[in-house]
């Protein structure tokens, strides 16, 4: 549940840093904004296809965004 927690908030502040509305980030990513915003509220899961997408998208690490490390630019081998 904690790796929820963290996920939900990190997808979150990541769009929200960025300045970009759940429309952004879906088309960015290539799917609709209710489906995102189905994530960022947790009512679904997060697939993989979809964290690997938006690590890409925010050039981070899937680690950053499930709260496995604090630097964005870490990848924890």
């Amino acid at each position: 549940a904690e790796v929820l927690v963290m996920l939900i908030k990190r997808i979150k502040d990541l769009r929200e840093d960025h300045d970009l509305t759940q429309m952004n980030v879906g088309k960015g990513i290539g799917i609709s904004q209710r489906l995102y915003s189905y994530y960022e509220r947790g009512e679904r899961s997060v697939p993989p296809e979809i964290l690997i997408a938006l690590a890409d998208f925010y050039k981070t690490s899937v680690d950053y965004i499930l709260g496995r490390t604090d630097d964005p630019s870490e990848i924890i081998k």
